[in-house]
């Protein structure tokens, strides 16, 4: 008969998993970094952020695969959907929050889910990372599709919630991307895109939400942006489908426009006040010399791509 672990047994074998994690490696070096001087301190850590970038830069072709085939999903009307507990569940939650007021993007489109559900994005939900039951729940109500796309995110690579999300997405045909902080990660081994950014230990030993939180939240910068600009979201590094819900950003639209026309600030208005602040059939209304249905028309027939829709406009209109 075998032989139920003890809580010890149990708990030894937990401190050799985690001793095994670059992310939680004891750096000696450090031991007294608290006698040191505040801004020592403060020099300490800027240089570890430093290296972030060139870990992260080690994984650009993992992450230009994934973007081309979340891309890909998304074009066919798919969803980009995070998946993480804690610092990693925040990080996706915060990317997914912001493309609405960038992209114009529905809210279903790019959502992000943390272990534990919205409260958890402030306070600590106990167990909730331990459970890829719960994973599968939250994607399950979602209805997920084989156009979607489910990014699990991970600083050690191991967290049951994403390997669970990303073992449910894969079963049912959605793209899968896992994006972990450790090498050989059970992260990667469950998705079809791996994506390990090796930040190594951090300033204090296990603190996750320190280097390999950075790193997390470049790649997913990558990940939507690009994806964006792929879908056609931008007009060269304009942000033409910016959504203005205030002043600023209706301030924004009508640099956005005058940049991209050079018209003066009449044109600019008019075309403005004619696609109701719409960006990017403003423009489109100003260099191509149509009215506003007419750009209307020609970005559907382009999927949104503003290059195309020129394009496609009339050669003598605006003459």
């Amino acid at each position: 008969m075998t032989k139920e672990p003890t809580p010890m047994t149990a708990y030894a074998e937990l401190r050799a998993q985690l001793a095994m994690l670059t992310t939680e490696a004891f750096r000696p070096e450090l031991a007294e970094i608290d006698r040191q001087s505040t801004l020592d301190i403060a020099r300490t850590m800027n240089a570890e952020d430093a290296s972030v970038p060139a870990a992260v830069a080690a994984r650009l072709p993992e992450i230009a695969a994934a973007v081309d085939a979340i891309a890909a999903r998304m074009a066919r009307g798919g969803r980009l959907l995070y998946a993480g507990a804690g610092t990693a569940g925040r990080m996706g939650v915060l990317d997914a929050s912001e493309c609405p007021p960038t992209f114009n993007t529905d809210p279903s489109q790019v959502v992000g889910l943390i272990a534990g559900g919205p409260g958890a994005m402030v306070a600590a939900v106990e167990g909730a990372e331990d459970s890829p039951e719960l994973a599968a729940a939250d994607l399950a109500a979602l209805d997920l599709t084989d156009r979607d796309t489910v990014v699990g995110v991970s600083a050690s690579g191991r967290t049951p919630y994403a390997i669970g999300a990303v073992t449910y997405a894969r079963a049912r045909g959605a793209l899968t991307v896992g994006l972990s902080c450790n090498a050989g990660s059970a992260l990667t081994a469950a998705a079809e895109h791996g994506i390990e950014v090796v930040v190594g230990p951090e300033l204090l030993a296990g603190s996750t939400r320190l280097k390999a939180g950075t790193a997390q939240k470049l790649v997913l910068n990558m990940l939507s942006t690009i994806t964006m600009i792929r879908l056609g979201k931008t007009y060269g590094n304009l942000m033409v489908d910016v959504r203005a819900s205030n002043e600023k950003l209706r301030a924004r639209s009508r640099h956005i426009v005058a940049l991209a026309t050079g018209a003066p600030d009449e044109a600019v208005e008019a075309a403005l006040a004619a696609t109701d602040g719409e960006v990017k059939p403003a423009i489109l209304m100003v260099l191509a010399g149509v009215d506003a249905p007419t750009a209307a028309e020609l970005l559907d027939a382009a999927d949104g791509h503003l290059r195309d829709a020129l394009a496609a406009a009339p050669p003598t209109a605006g003459g």
